[in-house]
């Protein structure tokens, strides 16, 4: 037989699909093709020809030279050429409207491949592959051209699995990737971009200088986010979640989400808004909820949430309310719900949060079903030029972290926008992955209305001052097509500006401004609470029987399962505990979850290693020994509420803000966040600043946020000692959030109760302890978890009130320290009494404390801090008797604790005696050393 002779065998047709198939996926090529593929591209030369192919046996070893007959390598050479366009097609297309793109090499040309313009009118199998049939290679050339390098570039060819490909090149190849709209879409697409043109003329007018933050450049993100969400409600979603910054957030506002003009001008005059201890923010951060009915007849809910300046945090709220909605409301179709996260160009390639999020997609604590990113790119952050803000080639590489599809649209078609956007409708509806649109247009003024980009732009600012708007390019292509004439942009265009002006004359006649909360419909029933409502006691006791039989069930492991050793006794010896009455930190916890779900709360923890817990302590996951088959016995206490506890991804920035989004969208769910340590949570500060400790007061936003922070001076180094209560006592005022530091199971446990039994929601954050998880005196009985309540002080085992001299103040694990010193000198006469509740401050009943030891010499607040950190400075300014107190800390330092052992224990030892007996100084106060 002829040595090629099987070539000659196989239809050109197969040859080219089978080398089609290879290029994408080696993988799922029968082996001897997959080696005589390789052969050939071995042996492709520079031009892109390989006319003999060494091919090698892969058992025998043995080698053998094929020929290719030139027809052959013809083919191949073109499907390479297609290869070509796939992978590199994205670089050379026509989307940037008023720059010169970067110049890439090599360029896709006939003669890199072995080809030459002698083929073009060569017919070829090739054409096959891409869905046009054998055809001329110019009109392969003219398809590629069209499909990849015109308004839309398209990245994909990284994606793994072979069902996404196929359906984004049959996506693609339907009318060569250009969108082919009917008169009416056409004539809608025409109305949004009107009414965002018109809207953004219309503020830049009325208020001159006044910061908007312009769509202008990009206004056809509006048409597209309306084709969006009216394609996604066909597609059967229910609610959409969305999150943006600043750029052209009031246009989505007033022309996607419906709120009124007239609100949006009265928050440009300065007027007070309509709440009372409301302070409220500016107007492009607020967040807005409607419903929305489609054109197709379908109602749906619509939110925005509320954001601060720090671009990109709202991407991970997003994410949090979209999976807590899906939780509660549609857990078998986690699809219904649409998270749409809108970036800027120079924060979504510049902020890490952004990375953590899109590592979040596709993990089970946190997956949304697919978010849409769109980037309103204007090629410049702030002042400062694309080539300077990154180094990677496009600000959307983030995408290909989770081989997410990308389409770069250029923003002046709109047409070609409004198609991108229904593909990544599709995409994500098909596969519940998350999917990029890079939206490049320009920005016709300044960071804000009042800056000069001329100043560092000069060059690019007079390109955009000789260009026409999308809203004019646009019009043109329809006049010119037939679609309209003149007279009716002149209508549409009359009919808006009239509906702008008439509220901006009612805008005149308010005396205020009106705040719309987000998310009402969770948020019916529950009230706002103030600073007498926290301080409340709150009826947090269970029946100690039904107690009994949720010890059994959180106690007991499955028959029939091997689990190792050491949990079977931990599980046995929690159900001794409970039988013997003396309840751990962790059955405490535990049994605190169990009640609440008993109830009917749900209850979500996420953090890392939780479900194990950092310290060994919690195991609310179990793993059976030889499958790692997962048992988490609080799934099994009641049929009407879910127990979700996930280990998080190294984050804390991204994941405190997706359970704060949760927890703003599921209020009746005790949402916690663990951190490993406590002083770990300062990755997350943005979140802390921004919406954890200030999110009422700017945006009347609600939030019932648990933050578990481990915290006690035990030796182990800077960063495992201290959970920088300091930073969140500083941040608190009048009534925005819980600050706690409980030393007993028992008051860990209706604190836990307390946050669901409230009739409002604050955040609470919770200093955790480390070694009290196994001291023998951190025990609580049932009946004080059962019949007790949330105590705020605790004065109890002290001695008698009329022989203490030394009353003693403090907080946290630092008792069990001093109580020790106490038992081994046999000290009577000194009174140690815990601060349970850091903020709001229990002043009353700290007050009550200090009448009862009236005849103590003096009153020492007692911290293991340093005197800059720790309590102290906050008993200053929201106390006013602790001036008068003799306060036992450690020196001013600018690290929490000491690495060296040895020292930390001598700086310890020193403020315990300092504590007893205050000639013992050791000059403690002097800061200097």
């Amino acid at each position: 037989m002829d040595q090629f002779s099987f070539l000659n065998a196989v239809h050109p047709q197969q040859l080219a699909e089978l080398y089609n198939n290879y290029l994408q996926n080696p993988d799922a090529i029968e082996p001897s093709w997959r080696a005589f593929f390789q052969g050939f591209d071995f042996g492709m030369t520079e031009n892109g020809s390989a006319e003999e192919v060494v091919i090698r046996d892969a058992e025998t070893k043995e080698t053998e030279t094929i020929t290719v007959p030139e027809n052959v390598q013809k083919e191949f050479q073109v499907v390479n050429l297609i290869d070509a366009y796939r992978h590199r097609g994205h670089l050379f297309t026509h989307t940037n409207p008023v720059r010169d793109r970067r110049d890439y090499h090599p360029k896709i040309t006939l003669e890199l491949f072995g080809l030459s313009k002698s083929d073009l009118d060569s017919e070829f199998e090739a054409g096959d592959i891409i869905g046009i049939g054998k055809a001329k290679l110019r009109d392969i050339v003219d398809f590629l051209e069209k499909v990849f390098c015109e308004s839309i570039g398209v990245e994909y060819a990284y994606i793994r699995k072979p069902q996404e490909i196929e359906w984004i090149q049959n996506k693609i190849y339907e009318n060569k990737n250009h969108p082919k709209f009917d008169t009416d879409q056409k004539k809608k697409i025409l109305r949004k971009l009107n009414k965002a043109y018109l809207f953004e003329t219309f503020l830049h007018k009325n208020f001159v200088g006044q910061k908007r933050f312009s769509l202008e450049g990009n206004e056809t993100l509006i048409p597209a986010l309306d084709a969006l969400i009216e394609g996604a409600a066909d597609m059967g979603v229910k609610e959409f979640v969305m999150g943006m910054a600043h750029r052209g957030r009031l246009n989505t506002l007033t022309n996607i989400f419906g709120k009124s003009p007239k609100d949006i001008y009265n928050e440009f005059q300065g007027k007070d808004y309509d709440i009372d201890g409301f302070d409220g923010d500016v107007k492009y951060h607020l967040g807005w909820t409607c419903e929305r009915h489609t054109d197709s007849g379908k109602e749906i809910n619509l939110n925005i949430a509320p954001n601060p300046s720090h671009l990109e945090t709202v991407g991970a709220v997003v994410q949090g309310i979209a999976r807590a909605k899906q939780d509660d409301h549609h857990k078998s179709e986690i699809q219904k719900v649409l998270p749409i996260v809108v970036h800027g160009d120079a924060a979504v390639s510049g902020q890490g949060v952004v990375y953590e999020v899109v590592q979040m997609s596709q993990l089970d604590g946190y997956r949304t079903g697919g978010t849409i990113h769109i980037v309103v790119n204007n090629q410049i952050g702030f002042t400062t030029n694309y080539t300077d803000g990154r180094s990677s080639t496009y600000c959307t590489d983030i995408a290909k972290v989770t081989l997410s599809p990308v389409l770069h649209v250029n923003a002046d078609d709109a047409e070609a926008v409004v198609h991108a956007m229904n593909f990544a409708l599709g995409y994500r509806m098909e596969f519940g992955r998350d999917v990029f649109i890079d939206l490049l247009g320009y920005r016709k003024y300044g960071h804000n209305e009042g800056d000069e980009p001329r100043f560092t732009q000069p060059k690019l600012y007079k390109a955009i001052s000789n260009h026409d708007d999308p809203r004019e390019i646009y019009t043109k292509q329809l006049v010119n097509e037939g679609v309209i004439d003149r007279s009716y942009l002149e209508k549409i265009e009359k009919e808006y500006k009239e509906t702008l002006e008439e509220n901006f004359e009612s805008s005149k006649k308010e005396n205020n401004a009106v705040v719309t909360k987000i998310l009402q419909e969770e948020w019916e029933g529950i009230e706002y609470g103030k600073r007498k409502d926290m301080m409340k006691d709150v009826d947090t006791t269970f029946d100690i029987k039904e107690l009994g039989e949720l010890a059994q069930k959180i106690t007991k492991l499955p028959e029939g399962k091997k689990f190792l050793r050491k949990v079977e006794r931990l599980m046995k010896s929690r159900k001794e505990m409970f039988d013997e009455d003396s309840l751990d930190w962790a059955l405490g916890e535990l049994l605190a979850y169990a009640t609440l779900l008993k109830e009917g709360h749900d209850v979500r923890i996420s953090g890392q290693d939780v479900e194990r817990g950092t310290f060994s302590h919690r195991h609310a996951v179990i793993k059976v020994e030889e499958s790692e088959e997962e048992y988490v016995p609080h799934a099994h206490v009641s049929d009407d509420a879910n127990f979700y506890i996930y280990n998080s991804l190294l984050s804390e920035y991204a994941v405190v803000g997706h359970d704060y989004g949760y927890a703003m969208a599921s209020p009746n769910t005790l949402t916690i966040w663990e951190a490993q340590f406590g002083d770990f949570s300062n990755g997350a500060q943005i979140m802390i600043d921004q919406y954890i400790s200030s999110a009422e007061d700017k945006w009347k936003s609600q939030n019932g946020f648990v933050m578990l922070l481990p915290h006690g001076y035990e030796g182990q180094g800077s960063e495992h000692s201290s959970g920088r209560m300091e930073r969140y006592l500083q941040l608190c005022a009048k009534d925005n959030m819980y600050i706690a530091n409980c030393t007993t199971p028992a008051n860990y446990f209706h604190l836990l109760r307390r946050q669901m039994k409230l009739s409002f929601r604050k955040p609470l954050i919770v200093f955790t302890p480390k070694s009290l998880l196994r001291h023998p005196k951190v025990r609580s009985t049932k009946a004080e978890l059962a019949k007790g309540k949330f105590e705020k002080v605790i004065d109890t085992d002290n001695p008698k009130a009329k022989d203490v001299k030394n009353l003693v103040l403090c907080t946290g694990k630092f008792y069990y320290d001093l109580l020790e010193r106490r038992e081994e000198e046999g000290r009577k006469d000194v009174a140690l009494v815990r601060i349970e509740q850091l903020f709001p401050l229990p002043e009353k009943e700290m007050d009550k404390v200090i009448k009862k030891y009236s005849k103590a010499e003096e009153i020492v607040w007692a911290q293991e801090e340093p005197r800059n950190m720790g309590t102290y400075s906050h008993l200053l300014l929201h106390y006013t008797k602790a001036k008068d107190f003799r306060v036992a800390s450690r020196r001013f330092y600018g690290s929490p604790a000491a690495g060296s052992p040895a020292r930390f224990k001598r700086r310890h030892e020193e403020v315990i005696d300092y504590v007893f007996d205050s000639s013992k100084d050791n000059c403690i106060l002097d800061y200097k050393k």
